[in-house]
């Protein structure tokens, strides 16, 4: 399975999870909370695109594994494991905003080979195989290349909301936002993409998961950029995210973060 084989299957499985989607966005979903504590919602549409993108892996790689936010892991040792975001951002789909995205990510042998996110509203598909990056949708398709900024003070800056962070997280993202010219919050999965097209240049959130950071980390790195944990170490596992359109920027931006973890 090459990497145009990978492309070919990604969409695919994003053409599936588009068409469970849909029917759902903008229509008043029922929204079911998964948290006892807070409020993580999930709704049919998660779990019916989840569904549908399994179905279809199982069917021609059953040898591959799955990790996904909604029906956990199958064979998650495997070579070849994909992993599945159904709907990144369900807060915003449930308000009918068009920053969540499906993501769809492969890792070969650990390491993520091949990411998408595939946004079924704007008809956008952001994807990467860590060399390169692309854009394909309305806008006209396109290599993503990351932009020029190499000091904090010029640089734009997204979190999904400054209440991610426990308190010494909030700590040093603040002290990175202080920094920054310009803060954005709320677009979840589409904020690393908005990095990788050169739009913006960072991105700062803690607790994520797997299926929340995998596709996108080929994007990121394909498109120029860096996309690590705070400690500058493989962010796959999910955790304490940090991503820098421009490489330079990166080594100065987990320097503050660690400076306001200690602080």
């Amino acid at each position: 399975m090459d990497t145009e084989s990978f492309i070919a299957f990604s969409n695919r499985l994003a053409d599936a999870a588009s068409d469970s989607i849909m029917p759902h966005f903008r229509a008043a979903p029922s929204v079911d909370n998964k948290a006892s504590a807070e409020f993580d919602p999930v709704t049919v549409a998660d779990r019916a695109a989840e569904a549908a993108m399994r179905a279809l892996i199982n069917d021609h790689y059953p040898d591959h594994g799955i990790v996904g936010e909604e029906y956990g892991s199958e064979r998650a040792d495997a070579d070849h494991v994909w992993v599945l975001d159904p709907i990144d951002g369900t807060r915003a789909f449930i308000t009918g905003l068009p920053v969540w995205g499906t993501l769809i990510g492969l890792t070969i042998e650990g390491r993520p080979a091949f990411g998408m996110m595939a946004q079924a509203f704007t008809r956008e598909r952001y994807a990467g195989d860590g060399a390169r990056a692309w854009y394909t949708g309305p806008g006209g398709d396109q290599a993503l290349q990351t932009r020029s900024c190499s000091a904090l003070s010029a640089a734009m800056l997204f979190t999904t909301s400054p209440y991610l962070f426990a308190e010494d997280e909030a700590r040093a993202y603040r002290r990175v936002e202080r920094a920054a010219r310009l803060a954005r919050y709320g677009c979840d999965c589409y904020a690393y993409c908005m990095v990788g097209s050169g739009q913006a240049d960072l991105v700062v959130e803690a607790g994520l998961q797997s299926y929340d950071i995998v596709a996108l980390i080929p994007i990121v790195e394909g498109a120029g950029g860096r996309l690590t944990d705070w400690d500058g170490g493989s962010a796959a596992g999910g955790g304490r995210i940090a991503a820098s359109g421009d490489p330079r920027l990166h080594d100065r931006l987990l320097e503050e973060l660690n400076l306001g973890l200690a602080e």
